[in-house]
C-alpha cells in the first residue's frame, strides 16, 4: 500500500495533535486511501447531485448475502438484515433489546471502550471478565466466564477481538456457544474486524450451528477493512424474527438511517475491492510483524502476535509508569490509553497502537518507542 498522502484537516485522528510532532497511531482508522472502485462509484454518486433519504437496494442486499458465503460459507437471508449508521449504535441496541433494566451484561476486557459503556447507558448492569495472558497469548477462562455468566442475559462478544488482536478460534467460539446455551444467553458479536484475520479465515459465532444463530445478533460493517469509517454504514444480522423485532424497536425514533453515500461505498467495496484487501493485508502483516520485533526486542515491553485487524496491544508495566500513554505522547507517539478498555485503571499501563499506516512512518514511530524506552 501506498501512502503519499496529505491529512484531510476533518480527520479526528490527525487533529488531535495538530501543530504538535506527534505521529498519532490511536484511534482505529488506517491512512491508506479507499479501493478506486469505491471512490469511482462515489463521484457517480455525487454526480448526480440528489442527496436525499436513501434505503439498501437489492443489488446491495445481494452483495452482502454473497459476501458471507464466498468469505465464511455462511449462508445468510435478506430479511435476517437490519441496517445501521454504524457498529456502536447495534451496541447500545443489544443492550436496550435484551432483557430490563438491572439485568446483566457480561464482556471480557481489556475492550473497545464502547462494550462498557454501551450496557451502563441502558441502565443494565455490567459484568466483566479479564482475559488471561499465558505463554499460548491472550485466552479465556472458561471457568470464571461460567460463573459470571449465569447472573447475565446479555454477551457482547469482541470477535477477533479489539485490542488484544486474538481471532478466535473454532473450539474456543464453540466452548463460549456452549455456556450461552447453557445460561440461556443472546450473543451480541462484533465482527467489524472480520475480513482483516492475518491468519487463517474467519468464523461467525452464528455459523456454528443454527440454534447458536437464534440466540446471536451480529454486527458488521465494511469501515475498517476498506477504511470507510466517516461513511457511515454498517449491519446487523439477527436470524431469530423476535430478537431481531426487539433490536428494530430499540433503534426506532432514535438510530438514523445509514448515510447513502455510505451504502453506495459498501456495495462498491464488497463488490470489487477484492485484490486492493488482498494488497491491505500484506502489508498489514508486515507491519503487524514490524511491531512485535520491535517492541519484543525491548526488555520493558512486551505483546503477543496479532491475529486480526491493524492495532497491537502492548504491555508496558515494566516501564513503571502510572501513565504511559502520557509518556509516550511526550516523545511523539499518540497511542490510545490503555485505562479506556477496562473498569477503573486495570488496564492503565498497556496502550494501544494503531500500525495501520506507512511503514515510513510507522518505522518513525517506533524508533521514537525504541528511544523513549531506552533512555
Amino acid at each position: 500500500m501506498s501512502l503519499d498522502f496529505t491529512p484531510p484537516p476533518d480527520s479526528v485522528r490527525w487533529r488531535k495533535y495538530a501543530g504538535r510532532d506527534v505521529i498519532p497511531l490511536w484511534v482505529a482508522d488506517m491512512d491508506f486511501p479507499a479501493p478506486p472502485a469505491v471512490v469511482g462509484a462515489l463521484q457517480a454518486r455525487i454526480a448526480c447531485g440528489l442527496y436525499g433519504y436513501g434505503e439498501p437496494w437489492p443489488s446491495l442486499v445481494e452483495a452482502v448475502i454473497e459476501h458471507c458465503q464466498r468469505e465464511y460459507g455462511w449462508r445468510i437471508e435478506a430479511e435476517w438484515l437490519v441496517w445501521l449508521p454504524g457498529l456502536v449504535p447495534g451496541l447500545h441496541a443489544a443492550c436496550h433489546a435484551v432483557g430490563m433494566a438491572g439485568d446483566g451484561v457480561f464482556t471480557a476486557t481489556p475492550v473497545y471502550p464502547p462494550f462498557l459503556s454501551a450496557p451502563l447507558k441502558a441502565r443494565r448492569r455490567l459484568m466483566t471478565l479479564p482475559l488471561v495472558r499465558s505463554e499460548a497469548g491472550w485466552g479465556w477462562d472458561f471457568a470464571a466466564a461460567d460463573a459470571i455468566m449465569r447472573s447475565s442475559r446479555l454477551f457482547l462478544l469482541c470477535h477477533p477481538h479489539n485490542p488484544v488482536g486474538r481471532a478466535w478460534r473454532s473450539d474456543e467460539l464453540w466452548q463460549l456457544a456452549a455456556l450461552a446455551e447453557k445460561h440461556d444467553l443472546v450473543v451480541c458479536s462484533d465482527e467489524i474486524h472480520c475480513d482483516l484475520t492475518l491468519t487463517g479465515r474467519h468464523t461467525p459465532f452464528a455459523a456454528l450451528a443454527p440454534e447458536i444463530a437464534a440466540r446471536t445478533i451480529t454486527l458488521m460493517a465494511p469501515s475498517k477493512t476498506f477504511n470507510l469509517a466517516g461513511l457511515g454504514c454498517a449491519w446487523a444480522i439477527i436470524p431469530d424474527a423476535a430478537l431481531r423485532h426487539a433490536f428494530e424497536g430499540a433503534t426506532h425514533g432514535i438510530v438514523p438511517q445509514p448515510n447513502v453515500l455510505g451504502l453506495v461505498a459498501c456495495e462498491a467495496a464488497l463488490r470489487e475491492g477484492g485484490a486492493w484487501r488482498a494488497q491491505l493485508l500484506d502489508t498489514l502483516r508486515s507491519h503487524a510483524a514490524r511491531v512485535e520485533q520491535v517492541v519484543n526486542a525491548l526488555p520493558n515491553l512486551s505483546m503477543e502476535r496479532v491475529e486480526a485487524s491493524f492495532l497491537a496491544w502492548i504491555d508496558c508495566r515494566e516501564l513503571g509508569l502510572a501513565h504511559p500513554a502520557a509518556f509516550f505522547e511526550e516523545a511523539g507517539i499518540g497511542l490510545s490509553d490503555g485505562a479506556a478498555f477496562g473498569p477503573g485503571s486495570a488496564y492503565a499501563q498497556y496502550v494501544r497502537i494503531n500500525f495501520g499506516t506507512t511503514r515510513t512512518l510507522l518505522d518513525r514511530a517506533l524508533e521514537r518507542i525504541r528511544k523513549a524506552c531506552t533512555a
